[in-house]
């Protein structure tokens, strides 16, 4: 098959005919599957449309040419597809979830995440993969019938557990969750559509998964060559990268710096595609499934780097960590975008009435609990984007951080 070629639909793809379908019944459409539907829910979304000003490594200000949540988020959508499309998986299914994954995530990345968690660490923490989950069930307020998307069982399994089962057989927390137990909400929406947290998810949220480390790494290292936080020299420090830093110097011996690292990137990008549909192929092969249903009952994930890939990708992050996430001018500025969700955190605390009416409860209701006020406070802080923070910041505080 060629590359790029789309493969007849796997048995152990998931059918949109064969969805288990939504919480809350719906007639089919006409004209689009299950799947097709979820995605435009997605599309449709203001948290989708927020994504444009949120913080992937650089503050929207600093320059138009960074990557922001949005732009990721498409550029994990098209890796996802692509390695849907030449292993047979449901396209429509992987692209909602790899558009879906992030929208939970708070403004400046992922130090808005840690600010929040501090901030509601006596009720629940913060994690945005829940809160994605939060986001697509009950935080978006788009239609008459019910709160959430509406979303098929498929498609919230997929943002549920799209890194692995989330507890054991016996239901107690694993992985990442085993100390802390689950992230706050969901064991409570589980127990109101069981999502079978302990078994694997399907392909397609595998595939989004993976799609998702392989466009971090790419775009990362081009956000970091065009904010001289490193050189393409510098990445020769990885075998990988630097036998890829060969070959484009013997086919381009004349190629500018930013040609060559553009040119590195789309490599690199090609190399891991390419090693994770050839893993997939052989896993699967090995595994002799039929079905989706044998996918969840696996006991182990089928989408992954062979281990040569696995070992240079993570060489990759490990550069990144240090060269860019670890720089002091990354980490300045996070420091103070943390400081500004503390801030705001407290004051909405303090005085409640500087939010906005719609995220007052509404009057007449029976008093709400601490762990209920608080965490309608982070989910409005959660929302945010990070223009919308600042100027936040800057109505309520006389001194505001310029995030550069």
């Amino acid at each position: 098959m060629s590359v790029g070629m789309a493969a007849p639909r796997a048995l152990y793809a998931c059918d949109p005919d064969r969805s288990r379908g939504r919480l809350f019944a719906e007639p089919a459409s006409k004209t689009r599957s299950a799947f097709r539907r979820d995605c435009d829910r997605v599309i449709h979304s203001t948290a989708f449309r927020r994504l444009k000003h949120k913080t992937q490594v650089f503050v929207f200000h600093e320059g138009d040419h960074y990557r922001t949540r949005l732009t990721h988020t498409l550029e994990v959508a098209q890796i996802a597809r692509a390695i849907a499309r030449q292993l047979g998986l449901d396209e429509d299914l992987t692209e909602t979830l790899a558009l879906a994954h992030d929208i939970g995530h708070p403004p400046f990345g992922h130090a808005g995440e840690r600010a929040l968690d501090t901030c509601l660490h006596e009720h629940g923490g913060f994690d945005h993969n829940a809160q994605t989950l939060r986001v697509v069930t009950a935080l978006e307020h788009r239609y008459p019938e019910f709160d959430g998307l509406n979303l098929t069982w498929e498609t919230l399994e997929g943002i549920a557990k799209h890194n692995g089962p989330l507890t054991d057989a016996k239901g107690d927390a694993i992985g990442r969750y085993a100390v802390h137990g689950l992230p706050f909400g969901m064991t409570d929406y589980d127990r109101i559509y069981d999502l079978e947290l302990s078994s694997f998810a399907s392909l397609e949220a595998q595939v989004a998964a993976i799609a998702d480390d392989i466009a971090y790494d790419a775009h990362d290292i081009d956000d970091g060559l065009r904010a001289g936080l490193f050189s393409v020299t510098d990445l020769r420090e990885m075998p990988l990268t630097a036998d890829m830093i060969d070959d484009i110097a013997a086919r381009y011996p004349d190629l500018d710096e930013s040609r060559r690292g553009a040119e590195l990137v789309r490599e690199l990008i090609s190399y891991l595609i390419g090693a994770v549909v050839a893993e997939a192929e052989r896993r699967l092969g090995a595994a002799r499934l039929s079905s989706v249903e044998d996918v969840r009952r696996h006991g182990a994930v089928l989408i992954a780097f062979p281990r040569e890939a696995e070992k240079a990708e993570q060489g990759i992050k490990a550069f990144l960590k240090e060269r860019m996430y670890r720089h002091a001018r990354v980490m300045r500025v996070m420091g103070e975008a943390e400081c500004v969700l503390f801030d705001l955190f407290a004051r909405y605390q303090r005085t409640p009435e500087d939010l906005p009416p719609e995220w007052l409860p509404p009057k007449g209701r029976a008093p709400e609990s601490e762990t209920d006020r608080v965490r309608r406070i982070g989910n409005f802080i959660a929302g945010m984007t990070d223009r919308f923070a600042i100027t936040e910041h800057i109505r309520l505080f006389d001194s505001t951080p310029e995030l550069r």
